[in-house]
């Protein structure tokens, strides 16, 4: 299907704070028909992690934390959060990179991220922190459902968070699950329009259309979700983890 010459940004506002065992589905509904919005066939539904996590309990106290030696070290050598530390390393199946007050680690999801994406902005002024949800795909194609039983609609949805990059500054959006499209792109064996014909290029439609939201939903605009509208996407039960590179084709492990 090809990209269409326009693609909208809908900000879904007033979503109001999401509570353990809240149903994001019917919450998003409600915020979108508040809004005067209406999802449509071939809309895609972008949704910042935080209420996703929010809403399936994945908010820890940092009080209830107890942190080890390793995260007291090197919170103390750099002044850090140790009790965001601990849960970052409790989070992490390796290390991928310890220096200068950076942790960067793998998650069980084999996501490669700061902090094993441990967050504690927009929830209640630091006293907790956020983890990732323990199954990012599984949790976009339950959101992604449940807009199918509610409205009889095929809605993608992408669940995204904010990444780090290496050899370039500042954050991106990235999307870490994924339910109701083919989160990649492939162009090899097709031609350019001079002929040449591709051998490498594939390209990330879902961390593309990450990137897009987040010019929206931002790190300060209490909008954690929106709509985005016109960009022809290929349906299919394409999962966010096609997008993690194998290991042995990895040359950076």
């Amino acid at each position: 299907m090809s990209n269409c010459a326009e693609i909208r940004i809908l900000a879904i506002e007033g979503i109001g704070e999401i509570q353990p065992g809240d149903c994001l589905a019917e919450t998003l509904i409600d915020a979108i028909e508040r809004a005067h919005l209406q999802l449509r066939e071939g809309d895609i539904l972008v949704v910042k992690h935080k209420v996703v996590s929010k809403a399936e309990g994945r908010v820890v106290s940092l009080q209830e934390v107890q942190p080890s030696d390793k995260a007291k070290e090197w919170a103390t050598r750099f002044q850090l959060d140790s009790q965001v530390i601990e849960l970052a390393l409790r989070q992490s199946k390796r290390i991928v990179r310890q220096q200068e007050g950076v942790l960067i680690t793998e998650t069980s999801h084999g996501l490669v991220c700061a902090n094993s994406g441990v967050d504690v902005s927009n929830l209640n002024g630091g006293s907790s922190a956020a983890l990732l949800p323990e199954n990012p795909d599984r949790s976009a194609v339950k959101l992604h459902l449940a807009l199918n039983h509610r409205l009889q609609l095929s809605i993608p949805v992408i669940i995204s968070d904010s990444f780090g990059r290496a050899w370039r500054e500042g954050l991106c959006e990235v999307a870490i699950g994924v339910a109701g499209l083919i989160p990649l792109r492939d162009y090899r064996g097709k031609r350019d329009r001079y002929g040449y014909q591709l051998h490498a290029t594939v390209e990330a439609v879902a961390d593309e259309l990450a990137c897009a939201a987040g010019l929206i939903c931002g790190k300060l605009n209490n909008t954690p979700a929106c709509i985005i509208r016109g960009f022809g996407f290929e349906p299919g039960n394409g999962r966010a983890s096609d997008v993690i590179r194998p290991a042995s084709r990895d040359l950076f492990r």
